[in-house]
């Protein structure tokens, strides 16, 4: 099973090679995607689409030929590129009334936290809104220092951002071989990795190192699949020429299913948890303390105490008044505001700050100390 069918959210990631067409943007195949994914939809399932496309658009459209471009030239025809592509989409999910949202990041913005936090508060209002966020690296101002330099890690950064269920990376190749199924009829296909090991790193980087059309291939798919899989999220490879290519996936054809190894609300706990260096301390009373250890969000009108100097998105340590570790978050208002709020009401923030940003911390943003309750 490839967990499509069940997934609340989805990231699909399509390259250049099934998007551009011998005169512009393949509107056959888009059409048809654009079904398969309205398709997911209708039952209530998030999709978020890595599209490539804007440099290969915008090349024609400049006339910069098939030779090699310079960065200069790449910044030049993603940014003739990007209008085109969007449009393309625009008009392949029109007869289904989905409105496609266009987000360009850059490697910061997935790594920095402040600008990740960001990012994932407007694409999960997009996809509050119905919209279909379209995704595509910043190649118009991003360097080469700074570039992802393939869509397929694009994509699993992405995935792991907004924790997705399930990453599907649409190929020209039906998934992982153990030898090179151009070359080799023996080469044997294989449907399921539970963990990649060196032995099947070894692959991609020989057997398969041709597979995939861009700046990508099966090398890059599995380093985009290692970073899924850490996020809790399935990877899915599988050939993305079929017209309805994720519902072929639904219905059995050929993939190679890469399994997570945790959950992505456990990956995205144990990042906060362990990964983040507090830049502060905020002590809660007996009741926020009790409703943190219930699940609860932190409001302002259960804080005590803010100490430290933070911003908006840094981490924090949460103590009880005795000075037990109760967890630690990600914080939404910087340390000034925070103190301003203190044991005020919710329904009294806007009034003291001139604007809102909800619980100081949200109880998706909070990781509680090791055993549950008192750390000292």
């Amino acid at each position: 099973m490839s967990g499509l069918a069940t997934a609340r959210r989805i990231v699909v990631k399509v390259g250049s090679s099934l998007l551009i067409g011998q005169d512009g943007a393949n509107a056959h195949w888009l059409a048809a995607f654009a079904a398969d994914v309205a398709r997911l939809r209708s039952r209530g399932q998030q999709v978020l689409v890595v599209s490539s496309g804007a440099v290969a658009l915008g090349r024609r459209r400049l006339a910069l030929g098939r030779r090699a471009l310079t960065l200069p030239e790449k910044q030049a025809a993603a940014a003739a590129g990007q209008s085109a592509l969007m449009r393309a989409w625009e008009e392949a999910f029109e007869p289904h009334t989905v409105t496609a949202a266009q987000i360009l990041l850059t490697r910061d913005d997935t790594e920095v936290r402040r600008r990740w936090l960001n990012a994932r508060a407007t694409v999960e209002t997009l996809l509050s809104l119905g919209a279909l966020p379209v995704v595509n690296e910043n190649d118009t101002v991003v360097t080469e220092e700074l570039r992802y330099g393939d869509n397929d890690r694009l994509a699993a950064r992405v995935a792991q951002m907004i924790g997705a269920d399930v990453l599907v990376l649409l190929s020209d190749v039906d998934g992982l071989y153990n030898a090179d199924p151009r070359s080799d009829a023996s080469a044997e296909h294989l449907p399921r990795i539970g963990r990649i090991t060196p032995e099947i790193d070894a692959m991609a980087g020989g057997a398969n190192s041709g597979a995939g059309v861009g700046t990508g291939g099966m090398a890059t798919k599995l380093a985009a699949a290692k970073i899924a899989s850490a996020a809790g999220c399935a990877t899915v490879i599988t050939l993305g020429t079929r017209p309805s290519p994720l519902l072929s996936v639904e219905e059995g054809a050929r993939a190679t299913i890469i399994e997570p190894s945790t959950t992505p609300k456990a990956a995205y706990k144990a990042w906060i948890a362990g990964s983040l260096a507090p830049a502060g301390t905020l002590t809660v009373d007996t009741g926020a303390a009790n409703a943190l250890r219930r699940g609860k969000s932190l409001l302002a009108a259960g804080v005590r105490a803010v100490d430290g100097r933070f911003e908006k998105g840094d981490a924090v340590l949460v103590r009880d008044e005795a000075g037990h570790e109760i967890g630690r978050g990600i914080v939404r208002y910087e340390a000034g505001h925070a103190g301003q709020i203190c044991g005020l009401r919710s329904e009294a923030i806007e009034a003291a700050l001139g604007y809102t940003a909800g619980p100081l911390i949200h109880a998706d943003d909070l990781a509680l100390s090791a055993h549950g309750a008192v750390v000292g």
